[in-house]
């Protein structure tokens, strides 16, 4: 890890520090965010963590892209702390290879970082939207995401080749579920109504395959933790509304702990 690698995010971080000041609606927005989902009572705190969480996006961003020229399939394990993560969870992503999973994580701690490095353990299928701009999506792709990665436009939904691809390969389908959605299911994040996406137990009812629930957090340069419970299993006669509830409520977990890495300043809460 040379010089550069080691305070990316620190340069990172620091430039979202001088932009802050110029985004007051994007300040407005975190700040009742913090303070309506009960994670600070005073509004000093909370600028102090919304602050924090901006800053921390743009340095996990940044340290991010040095990740495929730090870990290696050789190293990964070294850069991944699971002292604070159930033992069951841990032997799944990395030591059961020969069973499809489903990742469930939110805009918390470092989830571009994450994706770089499960994939020397499993292969990765991430759904996320694809940028617009062909050459930057290519650029991305060359250079950001490496190994075994394939990343799906969330737009165009779970198409058969993509579940073939899942299952031929035990990859581990990847779904951060804490954005807005028209659609969806009206159920509780924070304690506050917020429309929720139902497609990770859509998958988990219909195939039976594990799902693993939580955040890997940023500890140290490329040094990452693992907040996570138990692995959940749903059947085809599961409660949809209920399950999904149950993601939501390890999500928010795992954010409460590290509050200053989530993304509060994106509005997730439209119903209210």
């Amino acid at each position: 890890m040379n010089f550069v690698h080691r305070h990316a995010y620190d340069v990172g971080a620091g430039l979202a520090a001088c932009v802050w000041p110029f985004m007051p609606k994007r300040r407005r927005i975190a700040v009742e965010n913090v303070m309506k989902c009960g994670v600070a009572s005073d509004e000093k705190e909370a600028r102090r963590i919304a602050k924090k969480s901006f800053c921390h996006l743009a340095g996990h961003i940044a340290e991010a892209l040095f990740v495929p020229g730090v870990v290696t399939k050789e190293n990964f394990r070294e850069h991944l702390d699971f002292s604070a993560a159930d033992p069951e969870t841990v032997k799944l992503l990395l030591d059961t290879p020969d069973t499809p999973i489903i990742l469930v994580s939110s805009h918390h701690g470092v989830w571009e970082a994450a994706t770089n490095v499960l994939s020397f353990a499993r292969p990765m299928i991430a759904i996320a939207r694809v940028m617009n701009n062909k050459l930057a999506a290519k650029w991305m792709a060359k250079h950001h995401f490496r190994g075994p990665v394939t990343v799906i436009d969330k737009k165009k939904g779970f198409k058969p080749e993509i579940m073939r691809q899942w299952k031929d390969t035990n990859a581990a389908m990847t779904i951060l579920m804490d954005q807005h959605t028209s659609g969806g299911a009206m159920l509780k994040f924070f304690g506050r109504p917020a429309k929720t996406f139902t497609s990770a137990t859509r998958l988990a009812m219909r195939t039976g395959y594990p799902i693993v629930v939580g955040s890997f957090v940023r500890i140290a340069p490329f040094k990452y933790r693992l907040v996570g419970d138990k692995p959940l299993v749903f059947s085809k006669s599961s409660d949809m509304n209920a399950s999904t509830q149950l993601l939501n409520d390890r999500l928010e977990s795992a954010i409460r702990q590290y509050p200053e890495q989530y993304l509060w300043a994106h509005r997730r809460w439209r119903n209210d």
